[in-house]
């Protein structure tokens, strides 16, 4: 599935690092400000224990994990929502991405220069939220100049919904917040995501802080997290340079020391790369036989025909049946035989939704 995150953030924050962290595709870092120009895109492998287990049991003859793309974003700075700096091209970047990643400097290094001269992550935070708020002012303002007459002397009850969503979208952000802390019905919701507004993706804060603080954090993050307490957001602490210390050992079990020695039992990254999936509301399927294992992505809530046609499209169209296994009833019984002697085998229809961790085999006819 073509989903992807953007990572976004003031110049110098770090952001750069993390991608080289999490992709073979090595974006230049350089300590001045637009040093990424380009939106460097990554292919992520989505670290998943369930397939080591699926290897051990089923013995096939290749894994194939799943992927998530990321792609790193220009340094944004003030007045990109007028065109300053690259903000014409930042602002077109991360509006085709489905889920934002926001690096926040959260540590001190005074052979690093800040383009504020000042460390303040909530500061930079508030930086990209206005420029973002202001860009979706100008979207929600453009749309309402289009709707508004309509909606007031016509009898069209789409108009009439779309203009009451954008007004209250409007309220909002020219209350200085983002569209997301905005509740809504589903339905006006559904209207809401139609507008493609940049400060309604979902969003990541990435509080990127010295090895110091990696685990018990320090006093940049807890004001961050104060200030992002109202907002529907996750938050991660990572280390980006000693990530990028890690990324160079080649050996499995050094980099297990090394993270044990840091009081961690998993790396920042594969804590980023599984919050980036849940983030995009994406979910594993698994397919396991003796040719391949396989994780396959799908949207979380794909009933059993949209999931067999992440496989093929053909899956899809001709789809008769899905015949599905819980992961935890493989792992206990060892094989497909052995689950459909103990009639752990479920034969599913159309309308079954595809549940995380299912072990899937479809049917179809074209």
């Amino acid at each position: 599935m073509a989903l992807k995150c953007g990572i976004v953030g003031l110049p110098n924050v770090g952001k750069s690092t993390l991608f080289n962290c999490l992709s073979n595709a090595k974006a230049q870092s350089a300590n001045f400000p637009f040093c990424t120009i380009e939106p460097n895109i990554g292919v992520i492998t989505v670290p998943d224990d369930r397939l080591i287990k699926l290897e051990e049991l089923v013995k096939p003859q290749r894994v194939v994990p799943t992927t998530v793309e990321i792609v790193d974003i220009a340094g944004l700075v003030r007045g990109a929502s007028k065109g300053e700096g690259l903000g014409n091209k930042f602002l077109g970047n991360i509006r085709e991405t489905d889920a934002i990643i926001h690096v926040l400097r959260c540590f001190e290094n005074e052979n690093i220069t800040h383009v504020d001269t000042t460390i303040n992550p909530v500061r930079d935070k508030e930086t990209i939220d206005i420029e973002l708020q202001l860009k979706d002012l100008e979207t929600v303002e453009s749309r309402i100049a289009k709707v508004e007459k309509q909606a007031k002397t016509g009898n069209d009850p789409e108009a009439k919904r779309m203009f009451k969503v954008l007004s209250m979208y409007k309220e909002v952000l020219i209350q200085g917040k983002s569209a997301r802390t905005l509740e809504l019905d589903e339905a006006d919701a559904k209207l809401g995501r139609e507008l493609q507004l940049l400060t309604n993706k979902p969003i990541l804060y990435i509080c990127n802080v010295d090895e110091a603080a990696v685990v018990k954090g320090n006093a940049y993050v807890e004001a961050l997290k104060e200030a992002i307490k109202d907002e529907n957001a996750e938050m991660l602490m990572i280390a980006a340079a000693t990530e990028a210390d890690i990324a160079e050992l080649d050996d499995f079990e050094e980099r297990q020391l090394f993270l044990e020695d840091l009081g961690l039992k998993e790396s920042g990254v594969n804590k980023l790369i599984k919050l980036a999936y849940r983030l995009l509301q994406l979910e594993t399927y698994f397919t396991a036989g003796v040719k391949e294992v396989r994780a396959w992505t799908y949207k979380r809530g794909f009933k059993a025909p949209q999931a067999a046609g992440v496989i093929h499209s053909d899956f899809e169209k001709g789809f008769i049946r899905a015949e599905v296994i819980k992961y935890n009833d493989f792992v206990a019984l060892g094989s497909e035989q052995a689950c459909k002697e103990a009639g752990k085998m479920a034969i599913e229809g159309k309308d079954y939704v595809v549940q995380d961790g299912d072990i899937m085999h479809f049917r179809f006819n074209v």
